[in-house]
């Protein structure tokens, strides 16, 4: 059944397919960061959302990452006036 849920995974992947194209052919390390981001989402909301086995700590671990990341890549944007 394609659920919402289903949907926002699906779209997720697609922005880290984006962001991995933005970072490459156009050289913007955010690119990069909104990769990494998008990618915990991913591997995150998957973990959730088919009861997958991941320690917690490890979950929390990676959404802090995601986070660093993406406040990293938004002030690279910031400061590039991207």
């Amino acid at each position: 059944m394609f659920t919402l849920q289903t949907a926002s995974i699906f779209l997720e992947l697609v922005i880290v397919l984006v962001a991995l194209k933005l970072a490459i052919t156009k050289r913007k390390l955010a690119g990069y960061g909104l990769a990494l981001t998008f990618g915990v989402y991913v591997f995150y909301d998957a973990v959730k959302f088919y009861n997958y086995t991941v320690d917690g700590q490890l979950l929390q671990i990676l959404f802090f990452i995601a986070t660093v990341s993406a406040l990293i890549s938004v002030l690279s944007i910031y400061r590039n006036k991207f």
